[in-house]
């Protein structure tokens, strides 16, 4: 299937794609790897007849050594955290997410911005970020600003992106060595989106539990994360972990809930 006619930009500089983007309006989409936009175009389910090609602008693929947490710029592809091209500054957490997403050939072409802004509620990036305590750096018409994660992520794909603004990257935490991490992701085959996905990056005695492929969005489990470092009885932890599921999880489904709760428990156990 082909996608509607669409007309397409190649913004020069980060300036001309944010006026692009502003022009058209909810007609607008920034485009990079495009290896989720492409295929919803295909099946007519974007609305976007404007696409603006941001995957050349220097500006976007950007890193900086901030002191405590790193600048990754949102043009980034995936296989370049998955190669170590990228800087990682969670311990490998993002390297190894990184080689878990789709194909290699996706990953090739793929960017962690477009991937956050794209916002799918299964999609890795959004829940690694969330669970890192990640902030987004957002540039438009009236000028920089900067987006917790956790305000950033609204609904199924969909953020608190305003028209004509761009995601140029993320500041990302530096994690300390002795910090430790766990991914976790279950899906049907390789390389399909995840039926479940958790992420957990404990510091001491702070931990950030999050959950995606639940809902409309990845999800911080706080009051789980809360009994676990209290040091609650397994089944207590369990039973707080399943509320917070049921929750998220928008149907009545036994299923789901019991794959979202082992998912998570398995991060929990190797993060203990």
């Amino acid at each position: 299937m082909k996608p509607a006619a669409f007309d397409y930009h190649r913004p020069a500089t980060l300036a001309e794609a944010i006026d692009l983007m502003e022009r058209f309006g909810d007609s607008a989409a920034a485009i990079s790897g495009g290896q989720s936009l492409v295929p919803l175009m295909n099946l007519r389910l974007s609305p976007s007849d404007q696409l603006v090609d941001v995957s050349r602008l220097a500006e976007l693929q950007q890193t900086r050594d901030l002191g405590d947490s790193v600048f990754l710029g949102a043009g980034l592809t995936h296989a370049m955290f998955e190669d170590g091209a990228a800087p990682d500054p969670a311990n490998g957490l993002m390297r190894q997410a990184a080689s878990h997403i789709a194909y290699r050939a996706v990953r090739c072409h793929g960017t962690i911005g477009g991937s956050v802004a794209m916002a799918d509620p299964a999609a890795d990036w959004p829940a690694v970020l969330l669970a890192l305590d990640a902030a987004a750096l957002v540039r438009g018409p009236m000028g920089e600003r900067r987006i917790a994660m956790d305000a950033l992520l609204t609904g199924t794909y969909t953020t608190s992106l305003e028209t004509g603004e761009i995601i140029t990257g993320f500041e990302v935490p530096k994690l300390p060595a002795d910090a430790r991490t766990s991914y976790v992701k279950f899906n049907r085959k390789v390389g399909a989106f995840a039926s479940s996905l958790a992420v957990a990056v404990r510091q001491g005695e702070a931990l950030r539990l999050v959950l995606a492929g639940a809902g409309p969005r990845a999800t911080l489990l706080a009051a789980t994360a809360a009994a676990f470092i209290a040091g609650a009885p397994k089944t207590s932890v369990r039973n707080t972990l399943a509320g917070e599921v049921a929750l998220i999880v928008e149907a009545d489904d036994p299923y789901a809930c019991a794959l979202h709760i082992a998912t998570i428990l398995r991060a929990i156990e190797e993060i203990s």
